[in-house]
């Protein structure tokens, strides 16, 4: 914000910034990095590896530090820099959005991913954020090969290297869900790769290629996730070491068995619970997308020369396991465990590969999670669960009663209600007053603490909280009109398992660690922004920054 003074006949420009967001150099004590020709990254990390822990809540780290091994996450947090206070800065904290941000630079305000899906008022459905009606599968005969990064409005960091070497560089995304890859490895990847669960593959799309690399087939021929499903999980662990109790009311309880405890026999609850969709609740998921990360490596040889390559890692079955177990249980304890050796492994195998020094790892998530609201309740602390399916009735009840008229409501997704603007028109209503109506309404509906309208985003210029997180993820085009903010506590979901979705500590703070390269130890707990991520790789590299990043390169990671 920029404040005119007038003295004496000058005109003075003051900048002022939101105290409670993003500091700016220099007001705060932290000083610029001093640079002097030929000192500043004259020596590139010849890859970066980028890994997203899905729904990866920093209290984890501490929970369960105990029980790491000294290969991963320990590793990262006594031998590199770990961001301690790292914020999303923006809501809907959701996957598509978590993963599109940290590889732009920017908000959905600018990068467009607004949700996992939207409803798009063009096309009267809802829109996923990584569809592509273009496309077609690669490696498979089923639709899930559909998927392209066209709907995200900017570049990304994975650009930006891509068009800073003339495609030199080797980009490519690894994951279980189909948004963490693509989203990551950006428009011009050399390819970006999920999991099909319903033929137990990784496959991609014409977006990309006409037919998979052969490494991606020979991995594919190894069958790893049949493998794992004809084995069983079982505690890595006794149960003593683990923090409470296997079995809790909490927690999904799959077909076939009668309580949510170990052991999971994957061959006997496959067939009733998805085959190889069982697969993505278990931490083998995450072990075959670390084999290949490794072969993705190995295949495209990236890091074997001076050009940096980029590998975007992506875990989805943090993300898939809390939906239904929550952030207490112990299946969510040993999945960390495990990943934790996973880490350990591919670092081991950067080590041998690339080589110790040579390459950068930071390590981070697309959002965190909320406890249990049902778990909260038994404990005393204020909590609930909201519904949408109600929040739409009363919104279309209200409007018939107010207005006389049928189908004012478009659409209610995302906590958010997309008015039908046709009718809007047609009936010569004034549409900021139809939003401001319906907005009073909705705030005295149960669990809801405030009410926003898409009017009030555009024209206000907010500072903090709530509504400075909503202008942050409203697009024009993409969002609603009406912005439902839910008490702290509060949940859109099921009795079981947990979610994440709000502007509330428990989804925005995330952890942040890097590693390798020239990155020197330590920890800070100077707020940052997730933004922050894309600049500083940028300046990490010396390529130009992404084109719609906003956020500020993290000092202390570069000195």
């Amino acid at each position: 914000m920029r404040l005119r003074l007038k003295a004496a006949g000058i005109v003075l420009l003051v900048l002022t910034a939101c105290r409670s967001q993003q500091p700016i150099a220099g007001l705060t004590g932290n000083q610029p990095v001093q640079w002097q020709s030929g000192e500043a990254y004259t020596s590139k990390p010849k890859l970066v590896v980028g890994v997203i822990i899905d729904q990866f809540r920093p209290d984890y780290l501490q929970r369960f530090y105990h029980h790491f091994g000294s290969g991963g996450f320990k590793r990262l947090m006594t031998q590199g820099y770990y961001n301690r206070n790292t914020h999303y800065n923006y809501v809907p904290t959701v996957t598509g959005p978590g993963h599109a941000s940290v590889y732009a630079g920017t908000t959905p305000a600018v990068h467009g991913i607004v949700a996992n899906s939207w409803y798009s008022r063009e096309l009267s459905r809802t829109v996923y954020c990584a569809e592509d009606t273009l496309a077609r599968s690669v490696g498979s005969d089923t639709d899930a090969g559909r998927r392209s990064p066209r709907n995200l409005l900017t570049t990304n960091i994975a650009d930006a290297l891509k068009l800073s070497t003339n495609s030199k560089s080797k980009v490519v995304g690894v994951a279980v869900k189909d948004r963490g890859a693509i989203m990551p490895a950006g428009h011009m990847a050399d390819g970006a790769y999920w999991f099909d669960s319903r033929q137990g593959k990784f496959i991609s799309s014409t977006y990309y290629m006409e037919a998979l690399p052969d490494w991606v087939n020979a991995f594919n021929t190894k069958s790893l996730p049949q493998q794992y499903m004809d084995s069983t999980w079982n505690m890595l662990m006794p149960l003593a070491t683990y923090e409470g109790p296997d079995d809790s009311p909490f927690e999904k309880v799959f077909k076939g068995k009668r309580a949510a405890v170990f052991p999971y026999n994957l061959r006997e609850l496959g067939p009733d619970n998805g085959n190889y969709s069982l697969l993505t609740y278990t931490p083998f998921a995450n072990t075959i997308v670390t084999e290949l990360a490794m072969a993705a490596i190995a295949g495209e040889h990236m890091g074997q020369d001076e050009v940096p390559d980029l590998l975007a890692v992506s875990y989805s079955s943090t993300d898939i396991l809390g939906h239904s177990f929550g952030p207490r249980s112990a299946e969510i304890q040993d999945m960390y465990l495990r990943l934790d050796q996973d880490i350990a492994y591919l670092l081991n195998y950067l080590d041998s590969t690339v080589g110790e020094g040579q390459y950068v790892m930071f390590l981070t998530a697309d959002h965190a999670a909320a406890e249990v609201p049902n778990y909260l309740v038994t404990n005393k602390v204020p909590a609930g669960y909201f519904s949408q399916k109600d929040l739409r009735r009363k919104a279309e009840a209200f409007l018939q009663n107010t207005y006389g008229e049928d189908g004012l409501v478009e659409y209610v997704t995302n906590q958010q209600v997309y008015l039908n603007h046709k009718i809007v028109r047609d009936k010569k209503l004034d549409l900021d007053v139809v939003q401001q109506s319906v907005a009073s309404y909705l705030r005295d509906v149960d669990g809801v603490v405030a009410v926003y309208t898409s009017g009030e985003l555009r024209q206000q210029d907010y500072c903090e909280g709530n509504p400075w997180l909503l202008k942050k993820g409203y697009n024009y085009k993409r969002s609603g009109d009406v912005f439902v903010v839910l008490e702290p506590g509060w949940l859109d979901g099921g009795k079981v398992g947990t979610t994440h979705g709000t502007g509330y500590n428990y989804d925005t703070h995330v952890p942040l660690l890097w590693y390798g390269g020239h990155i020197k130890p330590g920890s800070s707990v100077r707020r940052q922004n997730i933004t922050d991520v894309a600049p500083t790789l940028s300046f990490m590299l010396d390529i130009i920054l992404p084109n719609g990043a906003n956020g500020e390169p993290i000092q202390e990671v570069l000195q």
